[in-house]
């Protein structure tokens, strides 16, 4: 259990060094070109920047995942680190679009080592225990959300300051996150051991690419996947686009929408912290409830909790002005960040049930996390491009709202099947909702 906490934490720090130097970026961006002498950054140069971050990923996930198989998870996640510090103190010390392309190669590189190892100690920490493997999804979930959520909260305060106090480390930032790295290094070097069972799964038989190949080509992989990656494309919208629209210069053409623009990084950091604070406790309260729900249903409540939290941004774009309004939308949005948090544990927890045909195989299957997520960010930050030069913070609610709507299409299928992928099927006088 201790090699599980470290990896908790783990997961925390390495996603905090992420966030922030995503958050960092985009305040950098943002104001390359008038402060730095640097090109004009557009939502599509945003994009791209984004999406060379999830293709890295994308292309080296399955990789890393095969060798964590080999040589050992913990062993694997070490290598991390080291690409996120050569990142950060490069985008520290360049203001070239194409030097800064490159960092986003290593930053991807740095998440497609550590998370499918990460996920393969814990499918295999977690196996043959429900309880356990429910909390532990949450738990990485939580750490995942809570470091990229406050390295995003803690990049505007690092990079702006705070007004009337203190004026921030601007670029320099990017030192101090290299710093943090050296943390996660620390902590996976010295604090993470052999998962229950690895060094036998390790002397095992790996099929390897063949077996990575047998599971991608299942029809089970093949219903998750779309409903995965339209719910990673939602959230991936609002990851990076929507800030940059918080923080840049108001559009005129967008003068009726309140959330469009102008505001500063003290301000970005309270709302992400309050958001932040709501969707952690999701991830406790449905993490603890494995049991109870099937996961197609919890992902089913979480898909209904982001359609109502768009409404309720919805309603404070356009009606902030009126107090009983804002505050009433706020809650609505709040309660349904709430809901949509149970979706990505209780996906990752049929993935996870998904690795137990595989024992020795755990990583690379474990990697497809990351495939999920990298293509649903690719095609949210995109998306979420298009939307937003053309219709502003509405574009985004907008296109939010389709790609929940997508990920219900094959959730009905995927909950028939379920009991394949390692659910076994209660009985019927007591089957769960």
């Amino acid at each position: 259990m201790r090699s599980l906490y470290a990896v908790f934490l783990g997961t925390f720090t390495l996603r905090f060094s992420t966030g922030l130097t995503g958050g960092l970026l985009i305040f950098y961006l943002a104001r390359l070109e008038k402060d730095y002498g640097g090109a004009h950054v557009d939502e599509i140069t945003l994009a791209t920047m984004t999406a060379l971050f999830y293709i890295s990923e994308l292309i080296l996930s399955t990789p890393f995942g095969l060798l964590s198989d080999r040589i050992g998870h913990h062993r694997v996640m070490q290598i991390g680190p080291l690409f996120g510090i050569v990142a950060a103190v490069l985008t520290w010390a360049s203001v070239d679009l194409f030097v800064i392309g490159g960092t986003r190669l290593l930053e991807g590189a740095s998440t497609a080592a550590s998370v499918p190892s990460i996920l393969g100690f814990i499918a295999m920490a977690t196996a043959g225990n429900e309880l356990l493997r429910g909390q532990a999804s949450a738990r990485f979930e939580g750490a995942t959300l809570a470091g990229i959520g406050a390295g995003a909260v803690a990049a505007g305060v690092l990079y702006d300051g705070i007004p009337g106090v203190w004026g921030g480390l601007q670029r320099d930032a990017f030192l101090l996150n290299a710093g943090f790295y050296v943390i996660s290094l620390l902590i996976y070097r010295y604090g993470v051991g052999d998962a229950p069972g690895e060094e036998a799964a390790m002397a095992g038989e790996h099929t390897g690419w063949r077996r990575y190949r047998t599971v991608l080509l299942s029809s089970h992989v093949w219903l998750l996947a779309p409903t995965w990656i339209a719910i990673n494309a939602a959230l991936g919208l609002w990851a990076t686009q929507s800030l940059f629209q918080l923080i840049r210069a108001p559009d005129p053409r967008f003068a009726d929408q309140a959330l469009m623009g102008g505001f500063v990084g003290a301000q970005i950091a309270l709302g992400l912290g309050v958001a932040l604070i709501v969707f952690f406790a999701g991830l406790v309260f449905w993490g603890d409830r494995f049991r109870k729900y099937r996961r197609t249903t919890i992902i089913f409540y979480g898909i209904g909790g982001g359609a109502l939290s768009v409404v309720g941004a919805g309603i404070v774009n356009h009606f902030a002005s009126v107090p009983i309004f804002a505050l009433g939308a706020a809650v609505l949005a709040a309660g349904g960040l709430f809901v949509l948090a149970g979706a990505t544990p209780a996906a990752l927890g049929l993935l996870a049930d998904m690795s137990e045909a595989y024992p020795s195989d755990r990583g690379a299957i474990m990697g497809l996390y990351s495939v999920f997520l990298a293509v649903g960010q690719i095609v949210g930050s995109f998306a979420g491009a298009e939307a937003a030069k053309h219709f502003g913070i509405d574009g985004i609610l907008a296109a939010t709202l389709g790609l929940l709507l997508l990920a219900l299409v094959p959730l009905n299928r995927l909950r028939r099947f379920e009991h394949a992928v390692g659910t076994a099927a209660p009985p019927r006088d007591r089957a769960p909702a």
